[in-house]
């Protein structure tokens, strides 16, 4: 070969190992040079939050004003503690509140709504995506089957509009949501070469939409900077591209206390979600001089993410890891089993539960339904036993979570919606635009929806948002975006005048699909959806209580003038079989009681 040639191939057509402008540099420097007073930055969560980020940019601006406005999926810690700095003029968002063991209403979320000192723009987790997704697009908005019926319509109108079908004239109305453009946008992945090219942890719940729109890039921090040979060996799992990258900083451990799960890195090892820290940081929540010790302990004190690792412990993080293998949830199982009560007697909560898995089953195995997409809290345990029965019985159907998991099997332990150990069982790992916007939506899907609230109505709307003016709740997550497509929805619910109500005073979603609500008293169901919800079934009470009295009752802590179906049916108590399992599923009694 002539050596003119020679050299054009050596030197011309040559890979680097590293490639691309560098950018990386310490967290506390990208910080102060990308984030400025008055941005809108989106944090995004994939299945857990930058936090590595978000606290140095508490750090920096906690005493200034910044004014921020903050995009998160699910207002978590981060959100938590700029409120209480008074950091933000807005949160849009599709969940604030707290979230484990249990979900329900924060303290610091409700003082900041009765004060109005933060603007709270409710969506559901769709809208949300979509709107990010015609921002990265370069469109003005996007289609959507959601939010129409619901409040979020009423009070986002500057962001959504109902027009007619372009394509069949008198048709239906077609539901538009506004592009969303961030200034800034915080992300934490496995992995970055300098430049920036970054592996994700899958599911990738709002998907990156925010990073490849944002006017001034993405932050990211990663567990480990590495050369672009090893980004391009798993170019497949590469999301967000560098040329969207303002910086990129090393930081192990930087979505703690969330778990970061490995599926296909063999270099990296898992790290499960620090369950103790959370539930330590919810408790500190609920008085301020407790918050403030708490952030003084955990974010300020530490001073970087480093000294904050340091203030952890090596003997801790060497602990989340070995949480964080495959099957470390059977050891830590088998423990708590030897707790666990036998016998057969159980309680309200237990009793809800198991009567709503035996009607997912009656749903699944009558009506063809091939995936389930289970809600947070009591339709989670209820979903994940029904699997679990069908199962054996060789009735096959998929879960599906809204954070972007399809087909998974949830592992016992913890009934906590995004359980850790479930992770590894996936059968695919996507975003919440895939499983809401098409899996759950979508006719061949043929998906039932299970869902708890806060408040219903005789028609079936549900109210998980707030009372305006009164209370806040939690938001919508993905609620509305499945009481609007999924074929058929069933709900979970706790009895009393407040949360059975005439009429709910907010529009989480509309209850057009609901056939089916379940609370701890009773179950009931309509045949259409122009009919209200009459009783079907009551549980049996204590030795000697007849019909009418438990009947009786059951109205009286109903906020609407209950009518009853003919053929009121006692509902069987569960069998031994039915709470040894449901105790396995939720041994730390979170919420079966």
């Amino acid at each position: 070969m002539d050596p003119r040639f020679e050299k054009i191939i050596n030197e011309t057509f040559r890979i680097d190992s590293h490639e691309g402008t560098d950018k990386v540099g310490d967290l506390k420097s990208i910080v102060a040079r990308c984030v400025e007073p008055g941005m809108t930055i989106h944090a995004l969560t994939t299945h857990l939050i930058p936090f590595a980020s978000s606290n140095e940019i508490i750090r920096q601006f906690h005493d200034r004003d910044p004014k921020f406005t903050l995009i998160t999926l699910g207002s978590l810690g981060h959100a938590f503690c700029m409120i209480h700095f008074k950091m933000l003029k807005k949160l849009i968002t599709t969940f604030a509140g707290d979230v484990y063991p249990t979900p329900g209403p924060s303290k610091v979320f409700l003082k900041a709504y009765l004060e109005k000192s933060v603007e709270f723009e409710n969506w559901s987790i769709l809208a949300l995506s979509e709107m990010l997704l015609a921002g990265a697009m370069g469109v003005p908005f996007l289609p959507i089957r959601s939010i129409g019926g619901s409040s979020m319509a009423e009070e986002n109108r500057e962001s959504y509009a109902e027009i007619d079908n372009p394509f069949e004239p008198g048709g239906e109305k077609v539901n538009l949501v506004r592009a969303m453009v961030p200034d800034l946008v915080l992300v934490h992945g496995w992995a970055a070469d300098r430049a920036g090219n970054t592996i994700l942890a899958p599911p990738y719940s709002e998907g990156i939409w925010g990073a490849l729109s944002a006017r001034k890039g993405a932050i990211v921090t990663v567990e480990k900077i590495v050369d672009t040979d090893f980004i391009r060996r798993y170019s497949h799992l590469v999301r967000l591209p560098g040329i969207y990258v303002s910086g990129v900083a090393e930081a192990p451990f930087g979505g703690h206390p969330g778990g970061m799960v490995n599926l296909g890195i063999p270099e990296f090892d898992s790290y499960a979600e620090d369950y103790d820290f959370i539930i330590d940081f919810r408790e500190a929540t609920q008085k301020r001089e407790t918050f403030e010790k708490w952030i003084e302990k955990w974010i300020l004190g530490p001073g970087s993410h480093d000294g904050y690792l340091q203030k952890l412990g090596s003997d801790h993080l060497a602990e989340l890891r070995g949480l964080g293998r495959p099957d470390a949830w059977r050891s830590e199982l088998e423990t708590f089993a030897e707790k666990l009560p036998l016998v057969p007697e159980c309680t309200e909560n237990e009793q809800l539960t198991v009567t709503s898995t035996r009607i997912i089953m009656e749903k699944v195995r009558k009506h063809g339904f091939k995936s389930v997409l289970a809600g947070i809290g009591a339709s989670t345990l209820s979903s994940w036993m029904a699997y679990y029965f069908l199962k054996r019985q060789g009735v096959p159907v998929d879960l599906i979570a809204e954070i972007g998991l399809f087909g998974y099997a949830p592992r016992p332990g913890s009934p906590f919606l995004f359980n850790f150990g479930t992770f590894p069982t996936v059968k695919m790992a996507m975003d919440s635009f895939t499983s809401l916007g098409t899996l759950v939506s979508n006719p061949n899907s043929h998906c039932l929806g299970v869902l708890g609230a806060g408040q219903v109505d005789r028609m079936g709307n549900i109210n998980s948002t707030k009372i305006p003016d009164i209370y806040y709740l939690v938001g919508s997550g993905g609620a509305d975006d499945v009481m609007s497509t999924a074929e058929e929805v069933i709900l979970i619910c706790s009895q009393g005048t407040s949360r059975l109500v005439e009429k709910v005073p907010y529009v989480t979603g509309p209850g057009r699909r609901v056939k089916t609500l379940i609370t701890n008293l009773g179950v009931y169901r309509r045949e259409s959806v122009k009919e209200e919800l009459k009783l079907s079934g009551y549980f049996r009470g204590k030795e000697g209580e007849k019909e009418e009295e438990l009947v009786r009752k059951i109205r009286e802590t109903c906020g609407w003038d209950l009518q009853v179906n003919s053929g009121l049916e006692a509902i069987e108590s569960p069998t031994l079989d039915e709470v040894l399992t449901l105790r396995l599923l939720d041994p730390r009694r979170s919420f079966i009681g």
